[in-house]
């Protein structure tokens, strides 16, 4: 029977069944729409519309039912649609006629929102603490090699000699972008919708803020036709997720480039690496292909909820059951990519030697020689025009640009360019990649991820 059927002559047909059961995939949900109904029964009683007694046989009730979907001895019914229908299913049954009384005051269209609020909730507070500890692992490479350089790129091109914990530090400021937009979506989540019922409130004299502070909830809803119908939350986590899948997939790309035999700028550890079912040669770095590839997936599984929110009315249509398969997906794949990049860095082994002979390559100095006259009173293009020449001569007559540079007439100008770690050395504007800064920006990026973790608990 479902919770419907005083109103209809005949059961629902079995394609409707199949198509309209989601108990298949919200049963996942389970612990937070008890946690809800746990906070539906407390404003219940405040309200007077269930005694004491009757509150907490609810709530004792409601525990033993959470206990079984915890140790897998659920029996889901024929009947239960959905993980809501089902737990207010087997409440009856265990509770007898105080079962009835669990929906008093309430929709499943304000118990779904309130239930997938909780989840996101949580979920965003795990992804961000997990994020965090990746961006940390990035760090922890450049200390692991404080001394290190390689090239920084652009066009992937090299352009020119950085810190590897400038490199480094660049991800975990982007990584910190993320979870405090992670932060920022769950804080928008953070209020409950308890109490709108099914679109338009209700007669009874509930207090929908006892409910949301049993709940932890930041406040309560202004509109109970918005309460019902908003996936906002939704979709800004699902953009939260695929922005952070985008910043995964820039660090795996990157380590797809550095651990290659062109590269050799890294290893990955054998736990984080794959073979060849042909080839024994082979160590693959999968971790960062992966991590690269699901980016795909965080970006689609957003824009198709979008598309289904595009062209709804107003309040609750059936439409928004397809905002969980998504949001559960997304929120999985990306927690399995950030918990292997972590690991991933932990393990990595940064191959100073071949990395710094590419960092000292001599036309990344080009800039430097152009600064040196800009130091000296010449116009920025000027300077730039002759330090374009010196380097086109080099390249025309395959020549060293030291050599070229040192047959000029203002040649010894130019020499001490050319030491080894001169271009790390004469980076020192704030922000930049030299020593000189590498102190500052470690104690700033501390200081943000700190804050970051207090804001998380």
């Amino acid at each position: 029977m479902t919770l419907w059927s005083g109103r209809f002559s005949a059961g629902m047909d079995e394609a409707l069944w199949n198509l309209s059961e989601s108990f298949s995939f919200d049963q996942v949900l389970y612990a937070h729409d008890i946690a809800g109904s746990k906070a539906h029964v407390a404003g219940l009683v405040a309200a007077g519309l269930l005694t004491a007694d009757e509150g907490g046989t609810l709530v004792a009730t409601l525990d033993i039912v959470c206990a079984e979907f915890a140790s897998g001895t659920f029996e889901r019914s024929a009947t239960d649609e959905d993980i809501h229908m089902a737990i207010e299913r087997r409440v009856t049954a265990l509770a007898g006629p105080v079962g009835a009384k669990l929906h008093t005051a309430r929709s499943r269209n304000d118990q779904v929102a309130t239930t997938l609020r909780l989840f996101t909730r949580d979920a965003l507070t795990e992804i961000a603490r997990a994020t965090l500890a990746l961006a940390e692992a990035l760090i922890a490479v450049g200390e692991r090699y404080p001394n290190a350089t390689l090239p920084g790129y652009t066009h992937l091109q090299r352009a020119q000699a950085v810190l590897l914990s400038h490199h480094v530090n660049a991800h975990a400021v982007a990584l910190s972008r993320d979870v405090a937009r992670l932060l920022d979506a769950r804080g928008r989540t953070n209020i409950s919708p308890l109490g709108a019922g099914a679109l338009a409130g209700t007669s009874l004299p509930i207090t929908p803020a006892v409910a949301a502070a049993e709940l932890a909830f930041d406040g309560t809803f202004i509109n109970s036709m918005d309460a019902v119908s908003d996936r906002d939350f939704v979709a800004e986590s699902l953009f939260a997720i695929a922005l952070l899948g985008v910043h995964l997939s820039r660090l795996g790309e990157e380590l797809v480039l550095w651990t290659t035999a062109e590269f050799n700028f890294a290893a990955l550890g054998d736990a984080f690496t794959t073979g060849s079912s042909m080839l024994p040669q082979k160590k693959n770095a999968d971790v960062a292909e992966l991590a690269r590839g699901k980016a795909g997936r965080f970006i689609g599984n957003l824009t198709g909820l979008l598309t289904t929110l595009k062209g709804l009315p107003l309040s609750y249509n059936r439409d928004l059951q397809e905002d969980k398969e998504p949001l559960f997906d997304s929120v999985r794949h990306v927690l399995l990519v950030v918990a292997a990049l972590r690991g991933a860095y932990d393990s990595l082994v940064f191959n100073e030697a071949v990395a710094a002979q590419a960092a000292d390559d001599e036309l990344l100095m080009a800039i430097d020689i152009a600064e040196v006259l800009v130091g000296e009173g010449l116009p920025f293009r000027q300077a730039h025009e002759f330090a374009g020449r010196l380097v086109g001569e080099a390249l025309r007559e395959g020549k060293a640009l030291k050599d070229v540079v040192a047959s000029t007439p203002e040649g010894e100008r130019f020499a001490f360019l050319f030491a080894d770690g001169s271009g790390i050395a004469r980076r020192t504007s704030p922000g930049s990649s030299g020593p000189a800064t590498a102190a500052q920006q470690s104690d700033e990026l501390h200081q943000i991820l700190r804050e970051l973790h207090v804001r998380v608990k």
